[in-house]
């Protein structure tokens, strides 16, 4: 049977709990409508795995939560959620994990403002409380997603990112989050640098098999059925179709590349597509790059002392490549 994100988080429901209290309350404002936008964000949470891996990497080194670590959770989701309202202004997007998103219900010049409130937030709520090792965390990882994310689009004009260019797009884009989680959740439990920058580490290459795993959706599984194909309609290059790219002649490769290209959203020329990789090896050859970042976040993982907190984490990684979406 296999373990559910609610398994998981069992062992700290009650932190989770503890954390959803305190989060909202740093969100808090007196102008009553930026205080319903933020009540509204806090109804539509995902899956929060983000603060799950701060508070596992903090009990990695501590046995209880302190409250730099409910802050340093509380960063994490205000300069977060900052950025993906912003990128929802950004795509023009309408809705967000099956809800409207900000920009939808209350307009563009006010979800820009709501993402400026969330950032203030977070560095307010580290400097009045001098937690700095835990902000210089976080702005860098916020520094390198967005990075990431402008490194995609200058690359995704000429359709010509390679598999290491994919890779460091990935690693800023998603893998830096969960990286600066795990490395929040040890320096706020004291830590040392050298750990810290173990956890760091982790987080990234946990996070580097999330984003393939999230590449490999778009194909269809067993599980999900029928390919969704969303990435080859938007022009995204991710990893199963930049193998079959490397593996495929001249003449398919450009052939290929025009239908990524000029696809129009046109279901038969993405099935076209999703055909090649399939046979070309893409999917194989992405599930054993998940596979292997999955195993070295292991490795990092048991240098540190047996505990539950570890065992949880064994769980999360599990979870992260196992996960049907």
């Amino acid at each position: 049977m296999r373990v559910t994100l609610k398994d998981i988080q069992a062992p700290i429901a009650t932190e989770m709990a503890e954390f959803e209290k305190k989060f909202r309350s740093s969100m808090q404002s007196r102008v009553l409508l930026l205080d319903k936008i933020m009540g509204y964000i806090v109804k539509r949470k995902g899956k929060q795995m983000r603060p799950m891996f701060v508070f596992f990497s903090a009990k990695l080194f501590g046995s209880d939560i302190s409250e730099a670590t409910y802050r340093g959770a509380a960063l994490i989701e205000l300069l977060h959620t900052a950025t993906l309202v912003h990128d929802d202004v950004v795509d023009d997007a309408n809705y967000r994990r099956g809800f409207f998103s900000v920009n939808a219900l209350w307009k563009n010049k006010i979800a820009v403002l709501v993402g400026d409130y969330l950032l203030s937030k977070g560095l307010l709520l580290s400097l009045q409380n001098d937690d700095f090792d835990l902000l210089k965390i976080v702005s860098n990882a916020v520094k390198e997603m967005s990075e990431g994310e402008l490194l995609q689009i200058e690359k995704a004009r000429r359709l010509d990112i390679t598999e290491s260019i994919y890779f460091d797009i990935i690693r800023q884009k998603t893998a830096s989050l969960i990286a600066s989680c795990c490395a929040v959740g040890a320096s706020s439990a004291g830590a040392d640098a050298e750990t810290v920058e173990k956890a760091r580490l982790f987080g990234e290459k946990v996070g580097i098999a999330f984003q393939i795993k999230d590449d490999l959706f778009d194909y269809g599984t067993a599980e999900i059925g029928k390919p969704v194909g969303i990435d080859i309609k938007e022009k995204k290059m991710t990893l199963p179709l930049i193998y079959a790219l490397q593996q495929a002649d001249w003449f398919t490769k450009r052939q290929m590349i025009y239908h990524v290209k000029n696809n129009n959203g046109k279901n038969e020329v993405v099935a076209k597509v999703i055909q090649f990789v399939k046979q070309s090896g893409g999917l194989d050859y992405a599930i054993s790059q998940m596979n292997k970042y999955a195993e070295e976040a292991l490795q990092i993982l048991h240098s540190f002392a047996p505990s539950p907190s570890r065992t949880s984490l064994e769980q999360l990684i599990s979870y992260t490549i196992e996960r049907e979406k």
